[in-house]
């Protein structure tokens, strides 16, 4: 199901991965937010609370990313405006079966770009103690402590990150922000 919209990629071990944006709504995004909020409830106990409207990960608001291998969904992810050129990013999640393949950096690495294509300085996110391979992966990335938001604001277990991004210039290019 490839669009010219799709981004190929080669991981680590020369697997090839294609990312393509969908609506949150659609089925391939459901079956795998259905896998995050089910990694959510064997780590916490339960689901994620915070409030998502589908309408904000659609563009120029949002972007919610699918990455597939061979056809097969193996991971997501998503931004969305905050205000004050802020964007969260929400749903990063790798099938077990797709994991230590570099795929999760390069959902990471496309969210990033879009948002900052579309004009935003930062990226915040919020993750919890109970994920240290998504602690492990923001460090490497360069995402340092903010200052905690949204429901979890107070929660001992949630982690706020947050990092600055250089603001890439439209580059006039259909479908290569996916934010445009």
């Amino acid at each position: 199901m490839s669009t010219s919209a799709d981004r190929k990629v080669v991981l680590r071990d020369g697997t090839r991965a294609s990312l393509r944006p969908l609506p949150y709504d659609h089925p391939v995004a459901h079956y795998l937010v259905e896998q995050v909020q089910e990694e959510y409830v064997r780590r916490y106990g339960g689901r994620d609370a915070a409030v998502v409207d589908p309408a904000e990960f659609l563009p120029p608001l949002g972007i919610f990313l699918v990455a597939e291998v061979d056809g097969v969904p193996a991971g997501c992810g998503a931004w969305r405006a905050l205000p004050e050129g802020v964007a969260e990013i929400k749903r990063v999640y790798v099938e077990p079966a797709f994991r230590r393949k570099g795929l999760a950096q390069v959902i990471v690495a496309a969210l990033e770009d879009g948002a900052a294509r579309a004009g935003h300085g930062s990226v915040v996110l919020n993750t919890g103690q109970q994920q240290p391979e998504a602690l492990a992966l923001y460090a490497d990335l360069g995402y340092l402590p903010v200052g905690g938001y949204g429901i979890y604001a107070c929660s001992p277990e949630a982690v706020f990150l947050g990092k600055e991004l250089a603001v890439a210039p439209e580059s006039g290019e259909e479908g290569s922000s996916w934010a445009s």
